[in-house]
């Protein structure tokens, strides 16, 4: 299958491939990562001008969010409304017009902190009177998310993306369970409480109720949904725009502010590294299965208990592409709170920039191991003139 945009997509940028030769599906996985998901979009864009469009958008956290933004729109107005959340959810202001750097970032961490974003989430009343206050099972949060939901109301058209032109995937863990779920328009119809629930990090966002079920954010179980592509059923051919914000690689610390921060790192890179290891080997031995049928009798291939033995292998090739979201300067603890729109900016330039220089890679034309059935290419954030 060859994907392309539709017809009222831009043409692409000039010297800029126009990517309209990649093979199989092709999907975008995006990671959690609250205001590092600006980079997110900066991918997206530069994706759009490639004509490269996603028949699959899968999410957690923030990454469910810009997710459903995409799948949610037409292509042509993507980028608008991407661009559109991202300045609603940004921190406008400095309180030292620029003269104190470090002064500003205290002061709009507190404010955010203290007083929340207008248009993602507010102070949550209750929580001022304890953490032992119990406010009920809606409450049990220090914000409510509630100017979230009329953000995403008017930002995506439910209609649009039930109509399954892409298909969206959400991932959301059950409170009491502990299970991770993959809510998907494929087979049910979505709506906003599905994408909520995908972006409610406790404690600080309340859980969101979906089938009498009380769901969580999908970021605390799996930061990187890439199995529910790579266990998909039925399988098919796809190559993976994996977008990672935490880099799971990093420098010794040296400092306890930056172990706190390297700490963070490793834990919502979310073993992405293991996991595809683990599904290289699964899909390795699946590819092994396809080829050993060719080694049975004729005769007896068509008995009932080798074609089900058989039916464990396949031949299908998932090629991802990693774009991992770099360090930029003045990273600290707090990152994924940095709403500044200067900090937006920089990181959405930053995606920009890392998706056009893999674009011009093209790395799906290289002939994938016909015994390996998943290939990894990984970009380099270091590349990038931002990072640290």
């Amino acid at each position: 299958m060859v994907n392309q945009a539709a017809s009222d997509t831009p043409d692409a940028t000039p010297g800029q491939p126009a990517c309209a030769d990649i093979p199989g599906q092709i999907v975008f996985v995006l990671q959690g990562g609250g205001a590092l998901g600006a980079y997110q979009a900066g991918v997206y864009e530069a994706l759009h001008e490639a004509k490269v469009e996603p028949d699959w958008v899968i999410g957690t956290s923030i990454g469910a969010i810009n997710g459903a933004i995409i799948a949610g729109n037409p292509p042509h107005q993507r980028i608008e409304r991407l661009r559109q959340f991202w300045e609603q959810v940004a921190y406008q202001g400095s309180a030292t017009a620029g003269l104190l750097p470090v002064l500003d970032e205290w002061l709009r961490n507190l404010s955010i902190m203290t007083r929340g974003i207008p248009a993602f989430f507010a102070p949550q009343l209750g929580a001022l009177l304890g953490l032992h206050n119990n406010g009920g099972k809606g409450a049990a949060a220090f914000y409510t998310t509630e100017p979230l939901r009329q953000t995403l109301l008017s930002l995506i058209d439910f209609d649009y993306l039930n109509g399954k032109t892409t298909r969206l995937t959400v991932g959301a863990v059950a409170v009491r369970s502990g299970r991770m779920r993959y809510f998907t328009n494929r087979d049910t119809p979505l709506d906003v409480d599905h994408v909520m629930a995908s972006a409610a990090f406790p404690p600080g966002f309340p859980a969101v109720r979906l089938e009498n079920e009380a769901w969580w954010d999908g970021g605390i179980y799996s930061n990187t949904p890439l199995e529910a592509v790579l266990d998909d059923h039925p399988r098919r051919d796809s190559v993976i725009f994996a977008v990672q914000l935490w880099p799971a690689h990093g420098r010794e610390p040296d400092s306890i502010l930056q172990v706190m921060s390297r700490q963070r790192d490793i834990q919502y890179s979310s073993r992405a590294e293991s996991h595809l290891e683990r599904q290289k080997q699964i899909h390795r031995l699946r590819h092994v299965i396809r080829e050993l049928e060719q080694y049975i009798p004729e005769g007896q291939r068509d008995a009932p208990e080798v074609r089900e033995l058989l039916g464990w292998g396949c031949g299908t090739t998932m090629q991802v592409i990693e774009l991992d979201a770099p360090r930029l300067s003045g990273d600290d603890l707090h990152k994924d709170i940095d709403f500044s729109s200067s900090g937006i900016e920089r990181r959405r330039a930053a995606g920009y920039d890392d998706t056009v220089r893999m674009l011009k890679q093209a790395p799906w034309r290289e002939p994938p191991d016909p015994m390996e059935g998943i290939a990894v290419y990984r970009s380099d954030p270091e590349a990038n003139p931002a990072a640290d």
